[in-house]
């Protein structure tokens, strides 16, 4: 599948939500949507488009009741998900269409997990700079060191001694004016 395919998986609240919680733990599309708040058949479709592009995997088969369920869980768990690359003529009508879909998307995740009164450290920040490459260059490669530690350490929901916590970063390089 193409980045493409694969922003379009994305550009949807419920879809980003799967793929959070499908990074510490494996998950039927039961459980995944007792845990969100969803039907089971709401969360089955959704992770269907995201196994369809490659994003999740169905890593075990249980049998429950009789029947069997998928437990599906997220590949790329220490990968941020993807970008689409501007196209070479920067024309692409669809693929800009597609941009503004996930960035909605991404928003109305942020505006759901907003912390209102939370214990613990936070940090949040906006910059629009001008900086060299190499600046730039460590701050991705930051950033994307520290989305891998916290998928990396990622547990089922509710374990003893963990916290929920967020974390949203959208780096990207911008036209020149």
């Amino acid at each position: 599948m193409s980045a493409l395919d694969e922003l379009r998986a994305t550009a949807h609240p419920i879809r980003l939500r799967l793929l959070s919680l499908l990074t510490g733990v494996a998950m039927s599309a039961a459980e995944a949507g007792r845990e969100l708040g969803l039907s089971q058949a709401t969360a089955s479709y959704h992770l269907r488009v995201l196994e369809r592009v490659g994003l999740v995997e169905v890593v075990e088969l249980v049998t429950i009741r009789g029947g069997e369920a998928k437990r599906y869980r997220h590949l790329s768990s220490a990968q941020p998900f993807p970008v689409v690359p501007p196209t070479a003529d920067g024309t692409d009508a669809d693929t800009d269409a597609e941009r503004a879909r996930y960035v909605d998307a991404l928003a109305d995740e942020l505006r759901r997990r907003s912390p209102r009164r939370a214990d613990g450290p936070q940090i949040s920040t906006d910059a629009e700079l001008w900086v060299d490459a190499e600046t730039w260059q460590r701050v991705v490669r930051h950033v994307g060191h520290a989305s891998a530690l916290l998928h990396a350490a990622a547990q089922r929901p509710r374990t003893p001694g963990t916290n929920p916590v967020s974390m949203t970063a959208a780096l990207f390089p911008m036209r020149r004016p």
